[in-house]
């Protein structure tokens, strides 16, 4: 390597000194210092000592000051034209603990001999020694704080499973489960406020009772509303929402409707996130004695919603309806099936709903219905008002027959046929078969739809 030893580089003519060629860096040798270049209006940052309590700065530095455990002061150095300084809030408490900015002697900041206070979350602040008219002056200030993303970050799985970000409220995104899959939380945010989830769990629905049969009770409906994910309910809504405390994944469960059969419809099955559970609705009841099928149960069964009671030819009391929120939860994941009418015709009663009884059997004689459905209950959970737990409407021998409960209730047939399913993702119960021995309606699948703050 060669070395060359002078005092003094100077160009031979013209205005310009060329040091190295075109892609050669030049290069300050280890504690070497340079004068007469100027500074380029930046300083060094000091990441290597975070500044807690009172310090001075020294010319061309910048400073993280973490006032979280309490105020203190940074003293400016003497000024210079041209001196520049830098400091910007560490921990982003300047709002609660301001960090004091004083000049050094009786000099100036703004050409107010006075001290500064910077109290402003995630301020940044940099100043340039000007002059003793206006002494340290702020070049620059930012008081925009950009940091990542501290929210709740989280993803979906399972065949038709969504996550979008909710039409209605920018900061909130709805994960829509139509059928079984996980909730995946890889971020919690440091706030436990705005961990608290909104959700509905709906399970479900009952089928259709048959010969006579009732309508299906609706799967049991659960909502909870987080305050930081702002929309309109239901009347069910609980409390609060939920809390998710850490990162993990929570399976997801859609219950499915319940199936139809010669007898007492089927009832629907659970769908759960989390510690929330939503009972299947029960189904409902079928007719007693004469004609197939035979035996048969005339009861409804008991779920989120109770299935109706069957219709009977017999000499025995009016079937009762199923028993509604079974298991109990406050508030009532839904209502009681309608009693079934012992006549002539076999009017079976109303599913029950989320947000209503089903209706009883009307009187006897050929000309009176079988009992409607329950209705159902609507949230905006969705960014849309959607109403979803109605209960299936009765069957009967005659030719009125019972409508479904709104959210979703399958109509109950008449002799000639003709009850509807409930309507899937709605915990919708099944109709139930007016005369022929066939099989009352399905009841519909349930759903479950999760609201969380992002942003």
């Amino acid at each position: 390597m060669s070395k060359i030893e002078v005092d003094a580089i100077d160009k031979q003519s013209g205005s310009t000194l060329t040091l190295g060629g075109s892609g050669t860096a030049v290069t300050l040798a280890c504690g070497a210092t340079q004068t007469g270049f100027g500074r380029t209006g930046t300083v060094d940052w000091q990441t290597g000592s975070i500044k807690t309590t009172t310090f001075t700065a020294a010319n061309g530095e910048g400073y993280f000051a973490n006032t979280s455990g309490g105020a203190f002061t940074m003293n400016l150095p003497a000024g210079s034209a041209g001196a520049i300084v830098s400091v910007v809030d560490y921990t982003n408490t300047f709002q609660t603990n301001a960090l004091t900015i004083t000049p050094n002697g009786s000099e100036k900041i703004g050409g107010i001999a006075s001290d500064f206070a910077a109290e402003i979350e995630g301020q940044s602040l940099t100043f340039v020694y000007v002059d003793g008219t206006e002494g340290w002056k702020n070049v620059q200030d930012s008081t925009s704080n950009a940091i990542g993303n501290a929210f709740m970050v989280a993803t979906v799985s399972g065949a038709g499973n969504t996550l979008v970000t909710a039409p209605d409220c920018a900061n909130a995104k709805i994960a829509t489960f139509t059928g079984p899959g996980d909730f995946t939380v890889s971020q919690v945010h440091p706030c436990t406020a705005n961990n608290v989830v909104s959700y509905m769990v709906v399970g479900g629905g009952g089928a259709g009772g048959s010969s006579g049969g009732a309508g299906g009770g609706a799967g049991g409906f659960r909502e909870g509303k987080s305050p930081v994910t702002p929309y309109t309910a239901s009347p069910l809504n609980a409390p609060a929402g939920l809390t998710i405390a850490s990162a993990a994944a929570f399976p997801v469960v859609v219950g499915g409707g319940g199936s139809g059969a010669p007898a007492v419809g089927g009832s629907g099955s659970n769908s759960s996130f989390s510690t929330i559970t939503s009972t299947g609705g029960g189904g409902g009841g079928s007719r007693s004695g004469g004609a197939p099928p035979s035996p048969s149960v005339r009861d409804g069964l008991p779920g989120g919603s109770g299935g109706g009671g069957g219709g009977t030819c017999g000499p025995t009391p009016n079937p009762a309806g199923g028993t509604g929120n079974t298991p109990p939860v406050s508030p009532p994941q839904g209502q009681n099936g309608g009693q079934g009418l012992n006549s002539g015709n076999h009017q079976g009663g109303g599913g029950g709903g989320a947000g209503a009884v089903g209706a009883s059997a009307g009187p006897g004689g050929s000309c009176n219905p079988g009992g409607p459905g329950g209705n159902g209950v609507a949230t905006s959970i969705s960014a849309a008002s959607v109403t979803r737990g109605g209960g299936g409407g009765g069957g009967n021998q005659g030719p009125v027959v019972g409508t479904g409960g709104t959210g979703g209730g399958g109509a109950g047939g008449n002799p000639s046929g003709g009850q509807t399913a409930g309507t899937a993702n709605t915990g919708g119960g099944g109709g139930g078969e007016g005369f022929t021995p066939t099989t009352g309606a399905n009841g519909g699948s349930g759903i479950v739809i999760i609201r969380y703050k992002f942003r």
